[in-house]
């Protein structure tokens, strides 16, 4: 990869903020093309995936905090590779990056669309989408992880069935089930995991990508409805949908790779 001219040095320092599929990848790529780049975990599960690279676990203590690490570590370049819904973490590199002048890419997965045969109900957040389920006795696949469940699990009525990368809820026998598993899913097994837990509706998050897809297709295969959450707002920032691209900003002085995109919900 040609190197580019960044703060004074020819050779990049680079962020990424990770907790993704894309920021993986990402971090494989910047392993076997060198480049010093440091990758950074949230800290929301108890065993990340292992990385290439030199890995910090934890928050940054906000936007004060999060700028005053990158002057220190003398980073030249950050990638929000983050999940979709880690709005807050999204913002603080915004407000970092706009305050140091350091250039800022997101690598951002496209959102779900639906196709024929959904039965989708969006809504704008969780507190929507709790309300969306009906009031009789319901059997949800509750696909959102482990930071939302409070406000779900105070309707007494319903059954929930949680999939979680580790064991770090608890759920009473008669309120629901959990799965321990890491994606990537698939249609068949997803299927046959809605079938087996007779479920009737389904409560996601639109995080796009294809490692969890499978939940949707088995979803339209059962003609079931879901409640599909939209993504948070994040401030505009130049973002892109691909490795390659990224690579490609890395290797323009000019940062002329991304487009700048403001989500709304």
């Amino acid at each position: 990869m040609p190197m580019i001219e960044s703060q004074g040095s020819a050779i990049p320092r680079v962020l990424v903020l990770g907790g993704t599929t894309e920021a993986s990848r990402l971090a494989q790529a910047l392993a076997d093309t060198q480049v010093d780049a440091v990758f950074s975990y949230a800290g929301r599960t108890e065993s990340p995936l292992p990385q290439p690279l030199p890995v910090r676990v934890g928050g940054f203590g906000g936007v004060d905090g999060l700028r005053a690490w990158l002057r220190e570590q003398r980073i030249s370049h950050v990638v929000d590779a983050t999940h979709p819904f880690a709005a807050q973490m999204s913002r603080n590199a915004v407000g970092a990056c706009a305050a140091t002048g350091i250039p800022l890419l997101a690598l951002e997965r496209p959102a779900w669309q639906a196709q024929a045969g959904d039965h989708w109900q969006p809504v704008p957040d969780m507190d929507s989408a709790v309300r969306a389920l009906p009031e009789a006795p319901a059997r949800v696949f509750l696909a959102i992880g482990r930071q939302h469940l409070a406000p779900f699990l105070a309707q007494p009525q319903h059954w929930f069935l949680l999939r979680l990368v580790d064991a770090s809820v608890e759920l009473p026998l008669e309120r629901g089930h959990i799965v321990l598993a890491r994606g990537p899913f698939t249609e068949a097994g997803d299927t046959a995991l809605l079938r087996q837990h007779r479920i009737t509706h389904v409560v996601a998050k639109n995080s796009g990508g294809s490692g969890a897809e499978a939940k949707l297709s088995a979803a339209r295969a059962l003609g079931l409805p879901v409640i599909l959450i939209d993504r948070p707002i994040i401030p505009a920032r130049s973002t892109v949908g691909g490795v390659d691209e990224v690579l490609q900003w890395l290797a323009d002085p000019h940062g002329n790779t991304g487009r700048a995109t403001e989500r709304g919900v």
